[in-house]
């Protein structure tokens, strides 16, 4: 798209300030306001920056009422020195991808998976360390792989990994081991304010497993989540 795309690693500022934070509401609202400041500062290096861009679609809004703060929905702080931008904010994610598609972007962009605005941090529930955001990162990259070499990379609407802040005893090598366990999410949805659950064929879920536990470091249970939203929310946190 020709843009011109500025890359900031600002990994250390968001762990240091969510270290030791379990609660999901304030981890949403660190990551949010950090999420600001580091564009602020960012945007204050350059010349003629007078906007501030934001994906916000209808269920952010509805779930921010009542269920889970989402940063860009009535929290950024005052005094902000950009005009936001909001241009599909009333739109749930199906006509977002109408609106793609008449704009005549690439199918890999319009129909790329939803992510969470607070990015891996509400997968990896409970305080954030970073060994367990690596194992969130690889036992992700391994579901993604192998969704994608059975076909299911475009059948299944959303699809992740989440690794709690809990560990329960395993074996490996005849010795005891204390590791995390690895929940898998599947869901398919329309405009992400209800979902189902995708049934995985048998014989896939056990290659994923068996890959999650030869290839994740500290993870020794993999585990596969068949809750629907209502009850449950499609993240975590």
């Amino acid at each position: 798209m020709d843009a011109n795309l500025i890359y900031v690693d600002a990994v250390d500022r968001f762990l240091d300030k969510l270290a030791g934070v379990s609660d999901p509401e304030q981890k949403r609202k660190i990551i949010g306001k950090e999420f600001i400041d580091v564009f602020a500062e960012e945007a204050e290096k350059l010349d003629g920056i007078k906007f501030l861009g934001q994906g916000t679609i209808y269920p952010d809004i509805l779930e921010s009422d009542g269920v889970k703060s989402h940063h860009n929905v009535g929290g950024l702080p005052e005094g902000l020195q950009f005009e936001l931008v909001e241009p599909v904010k009333f739109l749930y994610k199906d006509e977002v991808r109408v609106v793609g598609k008449a704009l005549g972007l690439p199918d890999n962009m319009v129909y790329r998976q939803p992510f969470p605005g607070p990015g891996l941090g509400v997968r990896c529930v409970g305080a954030i360390t970073r060994d367990r955001l690596e194992a969130v990162r690889e036992s992700d990259a391994i579901l993604r792989e192998e969704f994608a070499a059975n076909g299911l990379e475009r059948k299944v609407w959303q699809y992740f990994t989440v690794v709690p802040d809990f560990k329960s005893t395993g074996i490996k090598d005849g010795k005891r081991t204390f590791d995390w366990p690895v929940i898998l999410r599947a869901v398919n949805s329309v405009d992400a304010t209800a979902a189902t659950i995708e049934e995985i064929p048998y014989p896939l879920l056990h290659r994923i497993t068996d890959r999650i536990l030869a290839e994740v470091p500290g993870v020794n249970r993999v585990l596969y989540d068949l809750s629907p939203k209502p009850i449950s929310t499609i993240e975590y946190e």
